[in-house]
């Protein structure tokens, strides 16, 4: 089974530079919050979700888990999106491959989560959806590709992995996986 992913450790700081906003916990049109979307499509497309967040985050834990989440506590996450990552892929190692997606991305379709993730037929297979020629997310890794992404630091992510590898991609008219949150301009225009 494709273990889901959810990194929603970061701090936002382009979002709010002085800290006094938390972006993930932004309402969208119906309420709730930004980083509930993420993880409802998230968790609706690969139930047993795990999202990552950093201790003492609350309010991210009680949205997460009221979208579905399972919720990993990471102290390191704080060094960088490739240390979260790690974590939840140490915590799942039994898993047949990973999809990731990111918390400030609420527009992500779930079809479209269900396609990148039944993508990675083999265990060698990186796979990611295509909006218009750019490549979005969630981006989906097959099994061979625990160790590396379990041996993620700091905050390069998993981008690495991806140079010099033939990805499987997924074309989509769906512009939500190239859509996130990072200025509080990039809230409007949609509901979620």
């Amino acid at each position: 089974m494709t273990q889901g992913i959810l990194l929603a450790a970061g701090y936002g700081r382009r979002f709010d530079p002085a800290g006094n906003r938390d972006k993930l916990l932004e309402p969208l049109a119906d309420g709730h919050a930004l980083l509930w979307h993420s993880a409802r499509h998230l968790c609706a497309a690969l139930p047993g979700s795990i999202a990552v967040i950093r201790p003492d985050q609350s309010a991210r834990r009680l949205a997460l888990e009221d979208a579905g989440c399972r919720v990993l506590e990471c102290a390191a996450a704080q060094d960088g999106i490739g240390t979260a990552l790690a974590a939840a892929v140490g915590a799942s190692r039994g898993a047949d491959g990973w999809l990731v997606a990111l918390g400030d991305m609420p527009w992500l379709p779930e079809d479209v989560i269900c396609r990148v993730a039944a993508a990675i037929a083999r265990p060698d297979t990186i796979a990611a959806p295509v909006h218009n020629g750019v490549r979005g997310h969630p981006v989906a890794f097959g099994a061979a590709w625990g160790d590396r992404l379990a041996a993620l630091s700091g905050d390069r992510g998993a981008r690495e992995l991806l140079h010099g590898t033939a990805l499987t991609l997924i074309d989509t008219t769906e512009a939500g996986v190239v859509r996130d949150v990072d200025r509080p301009a990039d809230l409007s225009g949609r509901s979620g």
